[in-house]
């Protein structure tokens, strides 16, 4: 039988404020959770697991343990009261799916779902979750863009279309960004720069050098190959 903490009047406070419930605290869910707390955003946390629920004890804002796959368990937690749950079960697909026919129920308005592959996603989309995401898919495409390349890092930020963190290359620096044709030449725009351990919105009159980082904006291909300039 399911242990519950009581923590159902504190659970509806949390509610009230800038706060997210995290369902699935496992190694996304967690690692999500402990982000969330550090940017002041106030966390329920609920897991199944009493060992990984006593290991955050004190790291997030409450803590539960809690089986998510009854409707009466998500009411005594005031789930339905977070205007935004984050449902992290990777492990058991199943109870994913049983939540998020909860979550749905109790009418939360925003909710994000971890699928652990495209079946498991299309449930879920079918369902009616408001955000599906792919955290091991997603993970492995930015890290294949980092090995293949000489970017410093890679956000696809939409199909397509992406934002890559490289090194100024030789070509471009010395001379205002506006005469080197970099968007007409390449297809790319700099966004950015780091200069002496300051990040500063670039623009035509931004001159780089040598030691320079950029942010580097458009379409994947291009970005990634403009990041491969020396």
């Amino acid at each position: 039988m399911t242990k519950f903490l009581s923590f159902t009047p504190d659970a509806r406070r949390i509610a009230e404020a800038d706060s997210v419930a995290v369902i699935g605290l496992g190694r996304f869910g967690t690692s999500l959770a402990l982000e969330l707390m550090s940017s002041g955003t106030e966390v329920l946390g609920i897991d199944a697991d009493e060992d990984i629920v006593q290991s955050l004890n004190g790291e997030l804002t409450q803590v539960v343990r809690a089986d998510s796959t009854r409707l009466d368990v998500l009411r005594q937690l005031a789930v339905g009261e977070f205007d935004r749950v984050v449902l992290a079960i990777g492990n058991d697909i199943t109870a994913s799916i049983l939540t998020a026919s909860l979550l749905l129920q109790l009418q939360v308005p925003v909710i994000w779902a971890k699928a652990v592959d495209e079946q498991h996603g299309a449930v879920l989309e079918q369902l009616g979750v408001h955000h599906v995401v792919y955290p091991e898919k997603d993970m492995g495409r930015r890290v294949a863009h980092l090995v293949r390349g000489a970017a410093l890092d890679f956000i696809e930020i939409a199909p397509g279309y992406a934002i890559v963190k490289a090194p100024a290359p030789s070509t471009i620096q010395g001379k205002p960004l506006g005469e080197t044709g970099i968007r007409k030449t390449h297809g790319v725009t700099i966004a950015a720069y780091h200069h002496n351990g300051t990040w500063t919105n670039a623009d035509n009159s931004t001159v780089l050098d040598p030691d320079d980082t950029i942010l580097v904006v458009g379409p994947t291909r291009a970005a990634e190959g403009f990041a491969q300039l020396l």
